[in-house]
This record gives structure tokens, C-alpha cells and sequence, in this order.
């Protein structure tokens, strides 16, 4: 049975080696704690992983975790050297999850000799809402691995053993943080008002799996879930793998730029994706106006999306019941489900119409490879997308096929609150007002930091331009600055974890 004193020993040696720290740091899940973890630093410290690793696989044991034929997965990466450590001093075979399903060989997600209904344990080093533990569930659960159980290190205690154990997974930890102050305390390492600051901390944010947190009781929608939070960070909440992709492509570009790509000749519409490539993050596409579409504009558009690092998504908006939408998106002349990453999708027949292009998805475009964004509010005039009509949309995106659904298409900032969700926002030009026909348009500045959107679509403001490349680069970069002045320079530069 594992000791207090051996747990005491390596609470005050992980506080020795700098493992945690006191202060006011940013968090990925968007709020300031005055507490921050970092076990990272224990590979620098042999000694101190090691008994890590004896303490952990003691705690196992006392748990009545080792069962035979069961596998270990470390989520990653922090928790990867540990497992390594535990999986050979318990003669345990060990699994090794990607953060990204390799785009050559195997393609594999889980790497690692197992089968379908074999057993896992997952080994992580910090908890706070549980959600990277409940990334990896979710990819071990989909190669047919059963998972039940988690070890970790420590305990936030701000929801993650609650928003683990409503998924199926109960999780076990070695210290909580509690626990680690009252041995700073016992010891003499941090004053008793550091204690009861960190402890009026954990009860006021209790951390929900969507990005709010319950305070006294209420459950409170947390802005920084979304609009302050960095596009890095919110790639880890992403419940839709599509999404996560998404989010970390606009953040290693540094764009959020979507050229509607409004065209009816493919030729033309292949020079301009070739010209504005470099600076943006999607194409989006209305496959039905182009005359001569074919299987080879397609493929070249593909290419080119490889080549300037940006997704395609067809405008379709689905909007009939399962089974028609199923062979609209798969069938036909456009085959869309074959090269579009995503298409949008109107909410008004209910769920099925999801259900309806899931089942259009196969081996060979995974489940992974695909998204939708959900359309809540239109940017026309007079639109029929009322408040109910939103609410309901989002209802669907946040409690029904997570998985498959990317983000919102809307207009206000206050609907999409999960942060793992984008929100698509069209009628972006350099200057304000409104066309003809009742369509509305709001400046790169205003769509972002006062309406919220996270991808900002621009189709006229660069079609009509005599340089669409040279005008392309700068709604990109009137685009990035409005983001990073909305997410706050200490957002840039704040702590993860």
C-alpha cells in the first residue's frame, strides 16, 4: 500500500524541481489560475520520474488496475514518458496515440499490437477539465479498445473527474491539489494565504467539458471559452477531429480568411485559388454554378489545397430529410463527399439530416476527414433565422453528432459559446454597407472583434480586385491583427496546461 510519507516525499521534490508554480497564469481552457503545473521538467530530473513511475504503478496495483491483457496509453505527450516507464517496470504493453492520424503509410491513429475489445489504461500527468483525456478515449474507444480507467497525476479538481466519469471513465488520482497545498503548507514551502486563495480558486471554477464553469451553483458560459482564447488552445477541446485540424492550420498560417470562390468557369477559379492560396485557410466553393465542372478540376483543386496548405468546402447548404441528402452529397454529377473537407448544412429538417451524410462516409473518406458547418443565422435582410431557429441549431451542434459538426454559420458573437466550435462569419468587406440585393457587409475589424467570427468569408472584395493576391494578403492581415488584438497580447504569451 502506497505510503503518505512516500507521497509527501514527491510532492515537495516536485515543487523543488520548479514542477509547480504560484502566480497569475493563463490557461488553455481560458481562464487565470493562480496555480500552474508544468511535470515536463521531471525529464530533466531521472530521479524524480523514476519514482514517479514506482509511485504510480504501486498506486495501480493498490487500485486493482493491472489486470492481464490490459494495455497502457500515456495521452500526449507529457504523460508519454511516464507510461514508457510504467510499461516496462510493470511488463505492460503500451499504446502510443497521435495527436494527428499520420497522412502517409499506415495512416494509423493508435500505434501499437492490440484488438478489437482489448483493454486500456490511460496514464496522464494534470487534469483540469479532462478534456485531452477525453480526446484520447474517444480514439482509442474508435479502434475498438475498451477504456474505463484513468491515472493521473494530479487533480485540479475543477470538474475533470465528473466530466471523465459522464463518458464511462472513472479517474484515479495520485495527489489533487488540495492535497499538494496542505503539504506546502505542512512543510513551509507556500504561506497558508496562498492556500486559501488556491482553494477559493478550485470552488468558484468548476470546469465543464463545453468551456463554461459552475460558480456557487450556476453554471456561468465562460467568454474566454471562445473569443479570447488562442485558436492552439481551443484545437484541444475540438470534439470534431476536423475541426481540431481546422484550428491548428489557421493558427500555424496565421489566417482566418475564406474566399468564397463564387464562380462559374473552373479554369478561372483554379488561377484564383493558385493567386490567394498562400493566405488563406478555406475555399469555398458552389459546384453547381461552375459549367464545366469535372472529376479533373476537382483533382486540380485538390492539388492546389495541398500545395497552399488550405481546406475546401462546398457551400451546398443541405437542407432535405436523411436519405436524399445522403445521395446528394455522396452521388450525382459533384460527388461531393469525395473532395469537399466540408460542406454547410441548414439545420431545419432536425438531426437526420446529419445522420443522412454520416452514412454517406466511408473507409475510404473517414468520419475524420469530414465536417459540417451548421447554419444558425444569415446575413441577409430580412432573414427567417430567428433566435429560436439559432438556439435549436446550436443544441444540435453541441449535444448531437459532435464529432461531425465543426462549427456554426452565423453573425453574433454571443451564440457559439464551446470553444472546441468555429464560427463561420459571412459579408466581410474593407468598407462597410449593404448590395442590391439586401446582402450585408461589416469591416474585417467589426466581424471579428464585436461579431465574434473566428473565419471570416470574402468573395467580391477580392473577386472584383484588379490584384486578388496582393488584396487577399491584406484582408489576411487585417483578419490576424483584429484576432490577436481580441484574444489579448497575455492570451499570446499565457501558460498553457
Amino acid at each position: 500500500m502506497l505510503s503518505d510519507a512516500k507521497r509527501k516525499e514527491l510532492a515537495t521534490k516536485l515543487y523543488d524541481i520548479n514542477a509547480f508554480k504560484f502566480g497569475d497564469f493563463k490557461m488553455k481552457v481560458g481562464i487565470n489560475s493562480p496555480v500552474y503545473f508544468d511535470l515536463r521538467v521531471i525529464v530533466s530530473h531521472p530521479d524524480v520520474m523514476d519514482t514517479l513511475a514506482d509511485m504510480l504503478q504501486e498506486f495501480i496495483v493498490d487500485n486493482k488496475l493491472n489486470t492481464s491483457g490490459t494495455h497502457l496509453c500515456g495521452v500526449p505527450y507529457t504523460a508519454l514518458p511516464v507510461a514508457t516507464l510504467i510499461s516496462i517496470k510493470a511488463n505492460k504493453p503500451m499504446l502510443i496515440r497521435r495527436k494527428e492520424q499520420k497522412k502517409y503509410g499506415t495512416k494509423k491513429l493508435v500505434e501499437g499490437k492490440f484488438d478489437a475489445g482489448d483493454k486500456c489504461l490511460i496514464i496522464e500527468d494534470v487534469v483540469t477539465s479532462g478534456s485531452s483525456i477525453l480526446e484520447t478515449v474517444d480514439d482509442l474507444r474508435s479502434e475498438g479498445l475498451v477504456v474505463t480507467d484513468a491515472i493521473v497525476v494530479v487533480d485540479r479538481e475543477q470538474g475533470g473527474a465528473q466530466n471523465t466519469e459522464e463518458r464511462g471513465v472513472r479517474m484515479h488520482s495520485l495527489f489533487t491539489l488540495s492535497y499538494l497545498m496542505q503539504v506546502m503548507l505542512e512543510t513551509k514551502r507556500v504561506e497558508e494565504s496562498t492556500v486559501k486563495a488556491v482553494a477559493k480558486y478550485i470552488e468558484a471554477c468548476q470546469i465543464r467539458s463545453d468551456g463554461s464553469f459552475v460558480k456557487n451553483g450556476t453554471t456561468v458560459v465562460n467568454e474566454l471559452s471562445r473569443t479570447r482564447m488562442s485558436f492552439e488552445a481551443r484545437a484541444d477541446l475540438a470534439k470534431c477531429p476536423l475541426a481540431k485540424d481546422l484550428l491548428k492550420l489557421m493558427a500555424a498560417k496565421k489566417t482566418t480568411l475564406c474566399l468564397a470562390a463564387d464562380m462559374t468557369n473552373s479554369e478561372d477559379i483554379l488561377n484564383l485559388a493558385d493567386a490567394v492560396g498562400p493566405y488563406i485557410c478555406l475555399l469555398k466553393t458552389h459546384c453547381d454554378i461552375v459549367s464545366d465542372f469535372s472529376e479533373q478540376f476537382v483533382r486540380s483543386l485538390q492539388s492546389l489545397a495541398r500545395q497552399h496548405n488550405f481546406l475546401l468546402m462546398e457551400d451546398r447548404k443541405f437542407a432535405d430529410i436523411g436519405n436524399t441528402v445522403a445521395q446528394q452529397y455522396a452521388g450525382g454529377l459533384h460527388r461531393i463527399a469525395d473532395w469537399a473537407d466540408l460542406v454547410t448544412v441548414h439545420a431545419l429538417p432536425g438531426q437526420g439530416i446529419l445522420k443522412g451524410l454520416k452514412s454517406a462516409i466511408h473507409a475510404e473518406r473517414p468520419l475524420a476527414s469530414r465536417g459540417v458547418f451548421l447554419l444558425a443565422e444569415m446575413s441577409t435582410e430580412g432573414a427567417l433565422t430567428d433566435e429560436k431557429y439559432s438556439s435549436a441549431t446550436m443544441k444540435i451542434a453541441t449535444e448531437m453528432d459532435t464529432d461531425f459538426v465543426a462549427g456554426i454559420v452565423c453573425q453574433s458573437k454571443d451564440l457559439v459559446a464551446p470553444p472546441g466550435l468555429l464560427q463561420l462569419t459571412p459579408g466581410v468587406k474593407l468598407e462597410e454597407g449593404v448590395d442590391g440585393l439586401g446582402q450585408l457587409y461589416d469591416s474585417p475589424e467589426r466581424v471579428v472583434k464585436e461579431r465574434g467570427a473566428d473565419i471570416c468569408v470574402v468573395g467580391r472584395g477580392i473577386l472584383s480586385s484588379k490584384t486578388p493576391s496582393e488584396t487577399a494578403r491584406i484582408y489576411r492581415d487585417r483578419l490576424w491583427e483584429a484576432y490577436q488584438e481580441r484574444i489579448g497580447a497575455e492570451e499570446k504569451n499565457g501558460a498553457g496546461n
